[in-house]
């Protein structure tokens, strides 16, 4: 392994000169810092980060706790934090939770024992008022800025979200201009405060056409195309006969019109359909998908922004980043007959 004192002996320098060049301090001319790096790299050099810790306290590494990557939101937020920590000379460790308590906590602990100077997480929501794990942070005193609406157990970090009431009322309120009155929606999961505000958006959306919803066309769904599915098929077996349907997110929506399809029905002209969060396959789906265009990079801006704010002593600042609507060809005006079989006991909403 490549040492300072090998540089320094090949350059004819003292080891103090060779690491304040490589620091890039104004110490040293910026000739020969150029000399030394350019000498470095062809040596081999990788700097000891570890030992740069132990000098300095800081060990240049910030912590991401996601679900998983394999979420296309997740992904291009993770990739703005990437870029702006490298910006930042800040290294990323990451880890999975798999939406599961106990791993979300051995993630955080592992982090916690590389001296991670903060840490972004996106929390596994879970019904309880308290979570220890989260206590623990809060009395360490680690610098935590939460990729996701708070939730009582960690209520008091900040944190970057979606204004996603907003703007699931505006996909309700686009589907109410075309027509539509009988508006199926398929809830994600009730522990999650984001997928609640888009239930709430699509409810107070219809309260203000002086609507009322009916709770039949409702359908708890979850979050991945399977769940779609499965909810879609519920509601072709009830009987239920929507004109539209709103879907918490993409996959619950593909999910969903790829069963509406294999029955026979169109999307738009026999049925509407609309997601949230704007997947690179909802526009290139079958039937290119209205959505949310959910501001997936920019949440990795900000959150950065606000972690920055917390490793300088200032006191953090929550966001919320609105979200603009895409309307594609999945939406269109309503047909004269409800397309899905059964009575009229399901009607989504009514006068």
């Amino acid at each position: 392994m490549v040492r300072l004192k090998d540089i320094a002996a090949r350059a004819g320098l003292t080891v103090m000169t060779v690491s304040r060049a490589l620091r890039g301090t104004s110490e040293v001319s910026a000739a020969t810092r150029e000399r030394i790096r350019a000498l470095a790299a062809e040596m081999g050099y990788v700097p000891d980060i570890s030992a740069r810790g132990l000098r300095t306290r800081n060990t240049g590494l910030l912590g991401v706790v996601i679900p998983t990557v394999i979420d296309p939101i997740h992904a291009r937020m993770l990739l703005a934090l990437e870029e702006q920590a490298r910006a930042g000379d800040f290294d990323l460790l990451l880890a999975h939770t798999l939406q599961q308590p106990e791993i979300e906590e051995a993630c955080i602990r592992r982090l916690l024992g590389r001296r991670i100077e903060g840490l972004f997480l996106l929390p596994v929501y879970r019904l309880a008022p308290e979570a220890p794990i989260y206590r623990e942070l809060r009395q360490r005193g680690t610098k935590v800025v939460l990729v996701g609406h708070p939730a009582p157990f960690c209520q008091d970090f900040p944190s970057v979200a979606v204004e996603d009431l907003l703007a699931s009322a505006a996909v309700t309120r686009h589907l109410l201009a075309l027509g539509h009155r009988r508006i199926a929606f398929l809830a994600g999961s009730p522990t999650s405060p984001a997928a609640r505000e888009r239930l709430e958006g699509y409810r107070r959306a219809l309260r203000e056409a002086g609507m009322v919803a009916d709770d039949r066309l409702v359908f708890n769904a979850g979050t991945e195309i399977e769940d779609g599915a499965h909810a879609a098929l519920r509601m072709i077996d009830e009987g239920v006969r929507p004109t539209a349907i709103q879907a918490v997110n993409d996959l619950v929506a593909i999910g969903a019109a790829n069963v509406l399809l294999s029955q026979g029905l169109r999307i738009p002209a026999d049925i509407s359909i609309a997601g949230f969060g704007n997947i690179l396959t909802s526009e290139y789906f079958r039937v290119p998908l209205t959505t949310v265009r959910q501001p997936k990079y920019r949440l990795g801006l900000a959150a950065m922004e606000l972690m920055q704010a917390l490793l300088r002593g200032e006191k953090g600042e929550s966001r919320r980043l609105p979200a603009e609507l895409a309307i594609r060809e999945s939406t269109a005006p309503p047909p004269a007959l409800p397309p899905v079989g059964g009575g009229e006991a399901g009607s989504a909403a009514h006068s």
